[in-house]
Protein backbone atom coordinates (compact mmCIF):
# COMPACT_ATOMS: atom_id res chain seq x y z
CA UNK A 1 0.00 0.00 0.00
CA UNK A 2 1.45 3.32 -1.04
CA UNK A 3 1.01 6.51 0.94
CA UNK A 4 -1.95 8.68 -0.02
CA UNK A 5 0.29 11.72 0.38
CA UNK A 6 3.21 12.72 -1.82
CA UNK A 7 5.93 14.23 0.37
CA UNK A 8 8.40 14.90 -2.47
CA UNK A 9 7.61 18.67 -2.71
CA UNK A 10 8.33 18.98 1.00
CA UNK A 11 11.66 17.15 0.61
CA UNK A 12 12.67 19.73 -2.00
CA UNK A 13 11.84 22.76 0.13
CA UNK A 14 12.93 21.73 3.63
CA UNK A 15 16.20 20.75 5.24
CA UNK A 16 16.53 18.39 8.19
CA UNK A 17 12.93 17.19 8.32
CA UNK A 18 13.50 13.98 6.35
CA UNK A 19 13.09 11.79 9.46
CA UNK A 20 9.66 13.33 10.10
CA UNK A 21 8.53 12.70 6.52
CA UNK A 22 9.91 9.14 6.65
CA UNK A 23 7.89 8.51 9.83
CA UNK A 24 4.71 9.86 8.19
CA UNK A 25 5.30 7.79 5.08
CA UNK A 26 6.10 4.68 7.11
CA UNK A 27 2.98 5.06 9.25
CA UNK A 28 0.71 5.08 6.22
CA UNK A 29 2.51 2.14 4.58
CA UNK A 30 2.36 -0.05 7.67
CA UNK A 31 -1.22 0.82 8.54
CA UNK A 32 -2.52 -2.71 8.00
CA UNK A 33 0.31 -4.27 10.04
CA UNK A 34 -0.09 -1.73 12.84
CA UNK A 35 -3.28 -3.42 14.03
CA UNK A 36 -1.48 -6.57 15.23
CA UNK A 37 -0.98 -7.07 18.09
CA UNK A 38 -3.47 -4.62 19.57
CA UNK A 39 -1.93 -2.05 21.90
CA UNK A 40 -2.64 1.04 24.00
CA UNK A 41 -0.41 4.04 24.62
CA UNK A 42 -1.14 5.90 27.86
CA UNK A 43 0.22 9.15 29.24
CA UNK A 44 0.66 8.63 32.97
CA UNK A 45 2.17 12.00 33.83
CA UNK A 46 4.05 14.96 32.43
CA UNK A 47 6.98 12.80 31.29
CA UNK A 48 5.75 9.22 31.83
CA UNK A 49 4.14 6.87 29.32
CA UNK A 50 2.96 3.25 29.23
CA UNK A 51 2.57 0.99 26.20
CA UNK A 52 0.36 -2.08 26.76
CA UNK A 53 0.33 -4.81 24.10
CA UNK A 54 -1.97 -7.85 24.01
CA UNK A 55 0.44 -10.73 23.35
CA UNK A 56 -1.49 -13.73 24.72
CA UNK A 57 0.33 -17.01 24.16
CA UNK A 58 3.83 -15.47 24.00
CA UNK A 59 6.40 -16.02 26.74
CA UNK A 60 9.02 -13.42 27.74
CA UNK A 61 11.66 -15.46 25.86
CA UNK A 62 9.65 -15.13 22.64
CA UNK A 63 9.46 -11.32 22.76
CA UNK A 64 12.38 -9.02 22.06
CA UNK A 65 12.43 -5.32 23.02
CA UNK A 66 15.10 -3.08 21.49
CA UNK A 67 15.50 0.70 21.80
CA UNK A 68 17.70 2.25 19.13
CA UNK A 69 17.98 5.73 17.62
CA UNK A 70 14.62 7.10 18.74
CA UNK A 71 12.69 3.90 18.08
CA UNK A 72 11.36 1.09 20.22
CA UNK A 73 11.20 -2.20 18.34
CA UNK A 74 8.99 -5.00 19.68
CA UNK A 75 9.35 -8.38 17.96
CA UNK A 76 7.41 -11.51 18.84
CA UNK A 77 8.29 -14.95 17.42
CA UNK A 78 6.78 -18.22 18.65
CA UNK A 79 9.47 -20.85 19.24
CA UNK A 80 7.34 -23.97 19.63
CA UNK A 81 5.75 -25.62 16.62
CA UNK A 82 2.20 -26.87 16.27
CA UNK A 83 3.21 -30.04 14.44
CA UNK A 84 1.09 -33.01 15.36
CA UNK A 85 -1.81 -30.87 16.61
CA UNK A 86 -5.17 -30.96 14.88
CA UNK A 87 -7.33 -27.87 15.41
CA UNK A 88 -11.08 -27.87 14.86
CA UNK A 89 -11.05 -24.09 15.38
CA UNK A 90 -8.02 -21.85 15.78
CA UNK A 91 -8.89 -18.44 17.22
CA UNK A 92 -5.79 -17.70 19.28
CA UNK A 93 -3.29 -15.97 17.05
CA UNK A 94 0.31 -17.08 17.37
CA UNK A 95 1.70 -15.34 14.31
CA UNK A 96 4.94 -13.45 14.53
CA UNK A 97 4.78 -9.68 14.85
CA UNK A 98 7.02 -6.65 14.59
CA UNK A 99 5.89 -3.31 15.98
CA UNK A 100 7.92 -0.09 15.80
CA UNK A 101 7.19 2.87 18.07
CA UNK A 102 8.89 6.17 17.23
CA UNK A 103 10.04 7.88 20.41
CA UNK A 104 10.58 11.57 21.04
CA UNK A 105 14.02 12.85 22.02
CA UNK A 106 15.21 11.79 25.47
CA UNK A 107 12.44 9.18 25.96
CA UNK A 108 13.89 6.02 27.50
CA UNK A 109 12.42 2.62 28.37
CA UNK A 110 12.50 2.25 32.15
CA UNK A 111 10.90 -1.19 32.48
CA UNK A 112 8.92 -3.99 30.85
CA UNK A 113 6.64 -6.68 32.26
CA UNK A 114 4.62 -9.56 30.80
CA UNK A 115 1.64 -10.61 32.91
CA UNK A 116 -1.72 -12.18 32.04
CA UNK A 117 -0.98 -11.95 28.30
CA UNK A 118 -0.28 -8.21 28.45
CA UNK A 119 3.15 -6.78 27.77
CA UNK A 120 3.62 -3.42 29.49
CA UNK A 121 6.51 -1.14 28.59
CA UNK A 122 7.21 1.86 30.83
CA UNK A 123 8.78 4.94 29.26
CA UNK A 124 10.04 8.20 30.71
CA UNK A 125 11.35 11.41 29.18
CA UNK A 126 14.59 12.40 30.90
CA UNK A 127 15.91 15.66 29.53
CA UNK A 128 19.58 16.23 30.49
CA UNK A 129 20.19 19.20 32.79
CA UNK A 130 22.30 20.92 30.12
CA UNK A 131 19.28 20.99 27.78
CA UNK A 132 16.66 22.10 30.31
CA UNK A 133 15.60 25.75 30.29
CA UNK A 134 17.40 27.82 32.88
CA UNK A 135 16.67 31.23 34.30
CA UNK A 136 19.23 33.91 33.49
CA UNK A 137 19.55 36.72 36.02
CA UNK A 138 19.50 40.24 34.62
CA UNK A 139 21.83 42.77 36.23
CA UNK A 140 20.67 46.33 36.82
CA UNK A 141 22.39 49.36 35.28
CA UNK A 142 23.93 50.12 38.73
CA UNK A 143 25.86 46.90 38.47
CA UNK A 144 27.31 48.00 35.15
CA UNK A 145 28.54 51.30 36.63
CA UNK A 146 30.32 49.40 39.40
CA UNK A 147 32.09 47.27 36.81
CA UNK A 148 33.47 50.39 35.10
CA UNK A 149 34.75 51.86 38.38
CA UNK A 150 37.01 48.89 39.02
CA UNK A 151 39.06 49.58 35.89
CA UNK A 152 41.94 52.03 36.04
CA UNK A 153 41.18 55.23 34.22
CA UNK A 154 43.45 55.91 31.31
CA UNK A 155 44.29 59.45 30.34
CA UNK A 156 44.85 60.10 26.65
CA UNK A 157 47.00 63.03 25.44
CA UNK A 158 47.32 63.79 21.77
CA UNK A 159 46.40 60.23 20.71
CA UNK A 160 48.82 58.53 23.13
CA UNK A 161 47.92 56.70 26.32
CA UNK A 162 49.76 57.93 29.39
Amino acid sequence: MRSAFDFSPLYRSTVGFDRLFDMLDQSTQLESMANWPPYNIEKLGEDQYLITMAVAGFSPEEIELTQKEGQLLVIGQKKCSDEGKQYLHRGIATRAFKQIFNLADHVKVTGANLENGLLTVELKREVPEALKPRRIEINSSNGMKNLGQDKKSVQIEHGKAA
